[in-house]
Order: C-alpha cells, then structure tokens, then sequence
C-alpha cells in the first residue's frame, strides 16, 4: 500500500546554521554515527547563534533533551537548524534541529533529532556576564 505521507523536505524559509557531513572516523562498529557526534554538531550550531547574540563567548549550561528519531549514516548532508527560544540576563536558550539528505538517486530527507539548550554569555575569566540588549 503506498504511504499517503508527504515526503519530508528542508525548511525552505530558514537558513542552516551548521551544515556538515559525517565521515567514516565519525562511525561506530555499525557504520552509522555515534550520537555523541551528533550531539556535538548540536551543541556548535546553537553556540553560533547564542555566540552571535551574546557577542562573545558562550558556555553550554544545560541540554533539555535529546531524541534520535533516525540513525545517521556516513556520508549524509547534515543541516542544522537553530532558532533563539529565550533571551535571560545572562542565558540564551537555544532549540536546534538536525534533518539529514540521504541517497543521490532516491535523495530523501529525514529529521534526526532535535534538543533545546541552554547557553551563559561568560567573560574572560569565565563568569557569567549580561547579555547584550538586541539593537532595535
């Protein structure tokens, strides 16, 4: 019986904030990615942005969640997609979804995951410091 779903496509009315692809160093003994790699592609993209509007750097606080809906497999075109959920005084926090392009001659995309993380502006020395106002 053919699927009556709608194939899954990139979000076209977003730009990726980290584009990547897994290499076969960054496989388990199954030849599909080690989540922990995933996780730390994650953890990039949302210091992008966070890093952008807190202008400087930026410390991982906190990961709310992390579901794999799909393995990711060498060779996969990675996008990640993150958008600001909240600005504190000293935090951003930071939801990130990952979708995967797969196959050259039945190309297909799949969402892999998705978290919310939560990042502290830091100074120098390392202690937390306020978050810039956004410029109006």
């Amino acid at each position: 019986m053919p699927s009556t779903e709608k194939p899954l496509s990139l979000p076209d009315n977003r730009i990726p904030s980290l584009r990547v692809v897994p290499m076969p160093a960054d496989a388990n003994h199954n030849g599909d990615i080690f989540g922990g790699w995933i996780m730390s592609q994650v953890d990039i993209a949302g210091g992008i942005v966070a890093g952008r509007l807190a202008r400087g750097r930026v410390a991982t606080v906190a990961v709310k969640e992390f579901v794999f809906k799909e393995p990711v497999q060498i060779g996969d075109v990675l996008s990640l997609y993150a958008a600001v959920a909240r600005i504190g005084n000293t935090s951003i926090t930071v939801d990130v979804e990952v979708y995967a392009e797969r196959g050259r001659e039945d190309p297909k995309v799949v969402k892999v995951t998705e978290a919310t993380l939560t990042f502290v502006a830091i100074d120098r020395d390392g202690r937390p410091r306020r978050v810039p106002k956004p410029a109006a």
